[in-house]
């Protein structure tokens, strides 16, 4: 009998504990002791698990920093509501119909990163950070000058226009309403869809780092001059991690779109890709495992603190430098890493450089 490697017996354990808290979750919402405000908050922290994991895929992976993740999530969650209104006909049944719409929200932020990458990946440090933000600036901007119109003839597209001017028949309804954006939707999105996308996500992530090509993208990370001498294509892999990376984003951006019945342009501005890369700094570079904790806490407290009124994000702000200095501090990381030793198979305490091993 082939025995299991300690890379598998992690990813093994990875899936089993995002399991376990979702059927957790659903025994507890079954039974009424969920309140409200949480239940309502499931499919959005899904949505920005699925944002802090992949946006490690490209800060903590591959190590260059992009400013604009919201911009390929936005790309995704218009061009996916776009295609389950228009497949309603065509699927009836409503989890079939939001599970295309993932696909193709993230086939389109996939092109869109794989597009926006070739230009900007020659860039690194702070100079890929700006222009990954002019990006996502330029993506919100194109969107808020985007109408786009549905009838039987198919779908009608009018740019720094109209509504008036897509010349609908009779029947037709307009999907993006420039500034408006999209409004008048039936939410679809469910947190069973979210937690499957989240088991997608660590699947093709943590097993995309643990491939050939995800130790030549971690290579790249730590010594670009060192991979190049030995014949690793630069280009190549971080178009790969990057359009991996913007993928997943547009498929959370469907999944958190088809959440709500009005979704704006706004909503993915800049301010989005900072609250992004503020789970994927808290919960660790290349810690997929943090990425996921940080995005649950840091989008659950904001609501929990409430009750402070006027102070609630003064609190807030004062809990994340908490945080960070702990989690910086030599003896407290040493107690996180006897704790990893203790629960860990033994063939994981042995594998060395946890950067990006999904778990430490």
């Amino acid at each position: 009998m082939k025995k299991i490697s300690g890379t598998t017996r992690t990813n093994l354990l990875t899936y089993g504990a995002v399991t376990a808290a979702f059927v957790i979750l659903q025994l507890l919402a079954g039974g009424g002791h969920i309140s409200s405000s949480l239940r309502g908050q499931l499919v959005p922290i899904c949505a920005y698990v699925v944002m802090a994991v992949s946006l490690n895929l490209t800060v903590g992976v591959l190590g260059e920093l992009s400013l604009g993740h919201a911009g390929f999530m936005s790309i995704g969650a218009f061009s996916g509501v776009v295609a389950c209104l228009g497949l309603e006909n065509l699927i009836p049944a409503a989890p079939l119909r939001l599970a295309v719409a993932m696909v193709i929200g993230a086939v389109c932020a996939g092109v869109a990163g794989l597009l926006i990458g070739i230009p900007v990946l020659r860039l690194k440090g702070d100079y890929l950070a700006i222009v990954t933000l002019a990006f996502g600036e330029i993506i919100k901007n194109i969107i808020n000058c985007l109408y786009v119109g549905l009838d039987d003839r198919g779908l009608h597209v009018s740019f720094l226009t109209n509504s008036g001017d897509l010349h609908l028949a009779p029947g037709g309804r307009v999907v993006i309403d420039g500034p408006m954006g999209i409004s008048g939707v039936a939410p679809i999105s469910t947190f069973t869809a979210g937690f499957v996308l989240i088991l997608v996500t660590l699947f093709v992530v943590l097993n995309l780092i643990h491939s050939r090509a995800g130790r030549a993208i971690m290579a790249l990370r730590d010594n670009r001059i060192a991979a190049e001498s030995i014949g690793i294509p630069v280009t190549k892999y971080k178009l790969m991690a990057f359009a991996v990376s913007s993928a997943l984003a547009g498929a959370a951006g469907t999944l958190y779109a088809m959440n709500f019945s009005t979704v704006i342009a706004g909503k993915f501005s800049f301010n989005t890709s900072i609250l992004i890369l503020v789970f994927v700094v808290l919960g660790g570079l290349g810690n997929m495992w943090g990425s996921i904790v940080a995005a649950t806490v840091l989008t659950i407290l904001p609501e929990a603190l409430r009750q402070f009124d006027d102070y609630r994000m003064l609190t807030y702000a004062i809990v994340l430098i908490l945080v960070m200095l702990a989690t910086n501090n030599p003896a407290f990381k040493g107690l996180l890493l006897r704790l990893r030793n203790k629960l860990l198979p033994s063939g994981a305490k042995k594998r060395k450089g946890g950067r990006a091993d999904g778990i430490s």
